[in-house]
């Protein structure tokens, strides 16, 4: 079910599904995605849970409620949105779960205010960025990989995604997935969420903003100070790391341990690309019951 939320800047589109009386699991969608990447997880956690997808900013019938607010993508923005909506809603913790963009807002939740996480799922493990370290280069392999970031730093990047948003982006779901067969009318039902008015401001000042390249939101300083401290994780997390992501390739388990220090779990999952809980969402659904069955102990 299609429902809204304010909070302090943003009014809230999210999706609704399962146990009203359930415990509360929040599901995070990344770029360029939208909340139909859930579908088949929400469903089969619905029996169990009450489950909340809301959409990013930027996507979908998420709105800003001033024109004053600075169209930021940053991470601390991320953070915030997430627990600005759990305030809105009433919920003081939850299982936070996600990937890319999501995975980051539930990383720098977990992180940063421990009780509003009941646990993590996170999707390529540790999701907050190190904008202090993001200067150095990576090896070839890699950098290949970021060839999109590169070309948003420019303004003709900013063209490019405002006039090809859909192109671009059906691209980045290909090369992100390269054994997922999604059919074109399932992104359809995704690429509308593009048409957000903020979303190409959004975007571009996200991937500037990593590089050190822009300012951020000076309301959200004092946060990014904190993120820049690399923060570990200390709530029960599970990372899943997709073996086929065509982004940011799988590491080893000790790589992502080193980040958490709470109770943690990592499994490799084959098969799997960028977009793992539409492409692998048993598993993931399943991480996230184990987290939620958890905390009821």
């Amino acid at each position: 079910m299609r429902k809204r939320a304010t909070g302090d800047r943003l009014e809230f589109a999210y999706e609704e599904v399962g146990r009203p009386d359930g415990p509360p699991v929040f599901l995070l969608h990344g770029f360029p995605y939208d909340v139909r990447t859930y579908d088949p997880v929400a469903e089969l956690l619905a029996p169990h849970c009450r489950v909340l997808v809301p959409y990013l900013r930027g996507f979908g019938g998420t709105r800003f409620l001033a024109r004053s607010t600075p169209r930021s993508g940053q991470q601390a923005a991320l953070g915030h949105d997430l627990r600005d909506l759990m305030d809105a809603l009433g919920i003081r913790s939850a299982v936070l779960a996600g990937y890319d963009w999501g995975g980051r807002a539930a990383c720098i939740a977990a992180a940063l205010w421990p009780e509003r996480a009941a646990g993590l799922v996170t999707v390529n493990g540790y999701n907050i960025q190190d904008i202090a370290g993001a200067a150095e280069p990576r090896p070839p392999e890699d950098e290949h990989r970021y060839w999109y970031q590169y070309y948003f730093h420019s303004e003709r990047g900013r063209r490019g995604l405002e006039r090809n948003r859909r192109a671009l982006c059906r691209l980045l779901w290909r090369l992100w997935s390269p054994t997922w067969a999604f059919e074109e009318a399932e992104f359809e039902r995704t690429a509308a969420s593009f048409d957000n008015p903020d979303f190409v401001e959004v975007v571009i000042h996200s991937y500037r903003h990593r590089y050190g390249l822009v300012a951020g939101d000076p309301l959200l300083d004092e946060t990014e100070r904190l993120l820049a401290a690399q923060p570990a994780i200390g709530v029960p997390a599970a990372v899943l790391d997709p073996a086929e992501d065509g982004v940011a390739g799988p590491l080893p388990e000790a790589e992502h341990r080193r980040h958490f220090s709470g109770p943690f779990s990592y499994r490799l999952v084959p098969g799997a690309g960028h977009n793992l809980p539409r492409e692998a969402h048993g598993e993931f659904a399943a991480a996230v019951l184990a987290l939620v069955r958890g905390a009821a102990r």
